[in-house]
């Protein structure tokens, strides 16, 4: 049938589907290779929610339709649907692991490219707990591991309100991490360990000579101060026991 001169390979229906994106939806592989084969074939063509071929692809985490449709020349890695999402923060958000890394080794794939939301790719592997590919993500000397969205939340203050240990862990092993970078409340990711009582989060942060342990909030609230108030006792002696801690503010308890 594709042989035919007479048969449009890019006919689209009233979802904007053309044959190649549902193919590559599904995970077809033969099906993609064989539309692909093809010259008058658009691999790029999007669908009325803005999403390629690749785009669905990716979200699917079909790893072979991914690395088929990369190898076309005319299809663009960083093509965002209608919310702005490419198809590498869809692998991301997915959690597709071997999608990301296929993404990841074009270097005109851009990692930090955010969503309607304004969270960067890593942001969301990093709320997600997502380890590995957040380990693939700062693989990249392009990720900017302190890109904050619109509420001024970065990957790592992310990852400790999603309580990701290992991912905190992962980013606060980067040199170029700002372990102290506030949330739109001046809510430091140390401030917030110490209130969700997370004491091997608290001890990582503590670990690290750039950390402000005593860095209030907008309240003037500082961690101590809301580990005392949360009975976190195990919190309080460890942010005791740093020699720079200096005597914590009168507690208010109006502002937790």
């Amino acid at each position: 049938m594709l042989e035919r001169e007479d048969v449009d390979p890019n006919h689209a229906d009233k979802r904007g589907g053309t044959p190649l994106r549902w193919a590559a939806s599904e995970g077809h592989e033969g099906v993609v290779k064989l539309l692909l084969e093809r010259k008058d074939i658009d691999p790029s063509h999007p669908d009325n929610d803005g999403g390629t071929p690749l785009r669905r692809a990716a979200s699917m985490g079909h790893e072979g339709v991914v690395r088929l449709l990369l190898e076309q020349q005319d299809v663009d890695p960083n093509y965002p649907d209608k919310d702005d999402r490419t198809p590498l923060l869809w692998a991301v958000n997915k959690g597709h692991e071997r999608v990301v890394k296929l993404l990841l080794d074009r270097e005109d794939v851009d990692p930090n490219r955010p969503g309607k939301d304004d969270r960067s790719p890593l942001s969301w592997a990093a709320g997600e707990g997502y380890e590995g590919v957040v380990r693939l993500l700062l693989e990249r000397e392009d990720v900017d591991p302190n890109r904050p969205d619109k509420d001024d939340g970065t990957p790592l203050w992310w990852a400790v309100i999603q309580g990701h240990e290992g991912v905190v862990k992962l980013l606060l092993e980067r040199e170029n991490i700002d372990p102290n970078h506030p949330d739109k409340y001046d809510g430091s990711p140390l401030i917030w360990a110490a209130i969700r009582g997370q004491e091997g989060v608290v001890k990582l942060f503590l670990e690290r000579e750039d950390v402000d342990p005593n860095c209030p909030d907008k309240h003037s609230v500082t961690p101590l101060s809301y580990a005392a108030i949360l009975r976190h006792g195990r919190i309080v002696q460890l942010l005791q026991a740093r020699r720079s801690l200096q005597t914590p503010d009168v507690l208010l308890p109006h502002c937790l």
